[in-house]
């Protein structure tokens, strides 16, 4: 196990304020911390400890935060000050006394998120244990896939053009390397230019506006690697900005085959789902699969993922439903898709009902397969709710984090609204109870 810091209780502690004095111990999030099992939880974290420095933040904090982080769909900075005048926040987390200031920095959020990786589906194995201990928790399931926008602005060829600009200049002003124009204001103007004549639908001043763009991009390109060249540890840090732009100097509007969409951001793939208030969607696929009956405290994330490189929906329904009986612990019965998984690979391809089918599906299977569409609303709030809606992390790491912990973060918003109903049926009950009339005893 990783060394822990000691909690001591000082003689000043004997006038601060214990949480669980000034707070009401029936509420959900009370609730809901008493459930998790946060020592097995620190146990599969323990490994990626060493046992040398100093101890490590608790895991509970920084685990619980990033829980809050997703439940409530805030910000890495919006969790760290809601946890300062937030009571709730803070037992939720582990504090003993009332804190009046964050004892950490924002940035360490991330270094968890990276430092877990793999780790995070921990976390959703333990909502959907959370779940089923409350009783809230049925299974059978649908698959559908979604898209993960990443953000970025809408990608034209001015528009990455100038960025690549921009960004071999940052570059070279951070190592020290001395350009003998950056073509920062001309970019800048041509930019500008360019969208105003696609705007216009005047294509032939358009065209020339990128053409200037281009050949500035590719005169930085040759300068820089004029000035580096014999300087190994120049060249290793401007390898992959250099290949960047060359690729979008390079490319076309139209081209066929893989394109950059992003400078920064260079794994965002273009998507088409086929809808029409978004033809493109520029961001990563992400699987989602949910319980196809209602269950009685709604619809569960029982497992999500990032599919990278933009595969084929069928060819991805195989290693979904294996995992999904990984992390559930129970095997599929049946699983219902849409129509984008047609020539799928599951290992058992009878118990895969596809929407639109007519073969085998009578009785029970049929009203099932009539409820494939109810996952379409767990992706809605997945996104409106959660952080599906738009990923502000970094790589293809932080795709694959992002969708786990949306998913994590719908599944105990459920938990917390089913433990408020259950709380509201105890003290309707209780009231019921209590204004009860006494029964009068007639005269003997």
């Amino acid at each position: 196990m990783r060394p822990k810091k000691h909690k001591t209780t000082g003689s000043n502690d004997l006038f601060r304020a214990r949480l669980d004095q000034i707070i009401n111990m029936k509420h959900e999030l009370v609730l809901l911390a008493g459930k998790v099992d946060w020592d097995w939880i620190d146990g599969e974290i323990a490994p990626l400890y060493s046992e040398n420095g100093r101890p490590g933040i608790e895991t509970r904090f920084m685990i619980g935060l990033l829980l809050l982080k997703h439940i409530y769909g805030l910000s890495d900075e919006e969790v760290c000050e809601r946890w300062v005048h937030d009571p709730y926040f803070q037992f939720f987390t582990g504090e003993e006394f009332f804190q009046h200031t964050f004892p950490h920095e924002r940035s360490d959020l991330s270094h968890w998120r990276k430092r877990l990786g793999d780790k995070l589906e921990l976390l959703l194995a333990e909502s959907l244990r959370v779940a089923h201990e409350a009783g809230a928790l049925r299974k059978r399931v649908t698959v559908d896939t979604t898209v993960q926008p990443k953000a970025i602005t809408f990608p034209t060829d001015a528009k990455l053009l100038h960025a690549a600009i921009k960004g071999l200049n940052r570059l070279a002003i951070r190592h020290g390397v001395r350009l003998r124009q950056s073509y920062a204001r001309i970019a800048k103007a041509a930019a500008m230019m360019a969208g105003r004549y696609a705007h216009a639908k005047q294509f032939r001043r358009h065209q020339r506006q990128l053409r200037i763009l281009r050949s500035r991009l590719g005169r930085i390109i040759r300068d820089i690697r004029r000035k580096i060249e014999g300087q190994p540890a120049l060249e290793q840090a401007f390898a992959l900005p250099l290949g960047r732009a060359t690729q979008i100097r390079s490319q076309q509007q139209r081209q066929r085959g893989w394109k950059l969409y992003s400078f920064h951001a260079p794994e965002v793939e273009c998507i088409g789902k086929g809808k029409a208030s978004a033809p493109y969607e520029f961001g990563v696929k992400a699987s989602i699969v949910t319980n196809n009956r209602r269950a009685p405290g709604g619809l569960f994330v029982l497992h999500a993922s990032a599919l990278p490189d933009n595969p084929y929906d069928g060819h991805t329904l195989r290693d979904v439903i294996d995992r999904t009986e990984t992390l559930t612990g129970c095997p599929i019965e049946r699983a219902y898709v849409d129509k984008g998984y047609r020539g799928h690979d599951a290992q058992n391809p009878r118990r895969v009902f596809i929407s639109g089918q007519k073969r085998g599906v009578f009785g029970v299977i049929k009203r099932e397969l009539r409820r494939r569409s109810a996952i379409e609303p767990i992706i809605g709030h997945l996104k409106a709710e959660g952080h599906l809606g738009r990923c502000y992390l970094k790589g293809r790491a932080g795709d694959a984090a992002n969708v786990v912990l949306s998913a994590v973060g719908h599944n105990f918003r459920r938990i917390l609204a089913w433990l408020r109903y259950l709380l509201c049926l105890f003290l309707a009950q209780l009231w019921r109870t209590l204004a009860r009339p006494a029964s009068i005893n007639p005269a003997s």
